[in-house]
């Protein structure tokens, strides 16, 4: 399972002009499933997500982490972060999970989140979605939690 983070200052997600998701600062994770994952690579990207140390501290150091700073969690589904792009000019998606098992992980991840941390806020999987964020840095780091296939 992928995880795209992103430190934001706000981020909201909009389908068929509907706000479906936002939060104030915290992080906007763009979640990909890969093949072979499950709820354990889900909880695992999740204690990564809320433990890893990316806001400043008091002397300015990325330090704390999302707990520590109580911010918001904003995930969007995002199947392209699966794809493999080594050869061509054409991704090829056969690293990514099937549309049922990445929904179906999406949401436990989602519903794993809400237990641990408020606020959470999620796209909606499957659908053609407009993602604005101010990013606060910027800092983006890429995480991956590798498929038990692996």
């Amino acid at each position: 399972m992928i995880g795209l983070l992103q430190r934001v200052s706000a981020a909201q997600v909009v389908v068929v002009e509907e706000i479906v998701g936002e939060i104030d600062a915290g992080l906007l994770v763009l979640i990909g499933v890969e093949r072979g994952d499950s709820e354990a690579q889900a909880a695992r990207l999740l204690e990564r997500l809320l433990n890893y140390r990316v806001f400043a501290d008091a002397e300015g150091k990325m330090n704390q982490s999302l707990r520590d700073v109580g911010g918001g969690l904003l995930l969007v589904p995002q199947f392209t972060l699966a794809a493999d792009t080594r050869k061509g000019l054409r991704p090829s998606f056969t690293p990514a999970a099937p549309p049922a098992d990445g929904e179906r992980l999406f949401n436990a991840l989602a519903a794993l989140a809400r237990q641990q941390l408020a606020p959470v806020a999620t796209g909606r999987f499957g659908a053609h979605m407009q993602v604005s964020l101010i990013n606060d840095g910027p800092v983006t780091f890429w995480l991956r939690v590798a498929p038990d296939a692996e």
